[in-house]
């Protein structure tokens, strides 16, 4: 698999695996370094970026929900405000985060940022792993 296929495929997985659908982007990551460990940087970029993307549109997701409907579990994200986002990386509750993040109208640019702080921190433990 070359280096630009690897990354293509690494975006998509991690893009997919931050909204609602089911995926393992972490295993791909994996992978793409066991076969191009050169490729490091980039890779922890790619994953980081598609991942941020995904919660995005989970973010966009809970903008359009109407606001008449209350969502369970708004608490915390009501409390705390972007830097819950930080935990949008954890499996089961990080796309709710998101998706309550942009039912609240949190700023999308905050959002962002900690939604991407908090999945880059989880993809670099991860490539700091497979690392030779």
């Amino acid at each position: 698999m070359d280096e630009s296929f690897s990354l293509t495929a690494l975006f998509t997985s991690s893009f997919l695996a931050a909204t609602l659908l089911p995926g393992g982007s972490e295993v791909v990551l994996f992978g793409v370094l066991k076969l191009h460990p050169e490729q490091y940087w980039p890779a922890l970029g790619v994953a980081t970026l598609g991942n941020t993307l995904g919660g995005m549109s989970s973010y966009l997701i809970g903008r359009i929900i109407p606001q008449a409907r209350p969502l369970k579990g708004l608490d915390a994200v009501r409390k705390y405000g972007s830097p819950t986002l930080l935990l949008s990386w954890v499996p089961i509750i990080g796309d709710p985060l998101c998706v309550a993040a942009g039912w609240l109208r949190l700023d999308p640019w905050l959002s962002a940022l900690f939604i991407a702080l908090g999945k880059f921190a989880r993809y670099w433990i991860i490539a700091a792993a497979a690392a030779p």
